[in-house]
């Protein structure tokens, strides 16, 4: 009988952090790489993974909406089991807590992203802890 891992889409669109893909496999997920969210949606028809990590990128010229989350956040409002955790940089911790008022499942991670916390919050993701960090 083979067991099913858990599905994580990393969403990799600016960088500026490690690649997390070996410790993602480490941990056992099933876990895809895409660079742009166009594709993240595209993926997202098809699969319903456990965990999507994604950065947050606050555009002051975005015309309908404040960041690249909030089109993500749309389609996570129809599966809300899945987690999400962002990455996203100090400067922008007010705007991005303005985010996680409307969308309080996001779980933030301020830059530099190290590994060990990334591991710990995973590891409590899935083990069912909270969403909040």
């Amino acid at each position: 009988m083979t067991e099913t891992r858990p599905a994580l889409l990393a969403i990799f669109e600016l960088g500026g952090y490690p690649n997390f893909m070996p410790l993602y496999q480490r941990l056992g997920f099933d876990a895809t790489l895409v660079n742009s969210l166009r594709r993240a949606r595209n993926w997202l028809k098809k699969q319903r993974p456990e965990v999507i990590v994604a950065e947050y990128n606050f555009q002051s010229d975005f015309r309908d909406r404040s960041s690249n989350l909030e089109t993500l956040m749309a389609i996570l409002q129809k599966m809300p089991e899945v987690r999400l955790i962002a990455f996203y940089q100090p400067h922008q911790q007010m705007r991005f807590d303005a985010l996680r008022e409307r969308f309080p499942n996001i779980v933030g991670l301020a830059y530099p992203i190290t590994e060990a916390t990334l591991e710990t919050i995973l590891k409590t993701l899935v083990a069912g802890g909270t969403r909040q960090a």
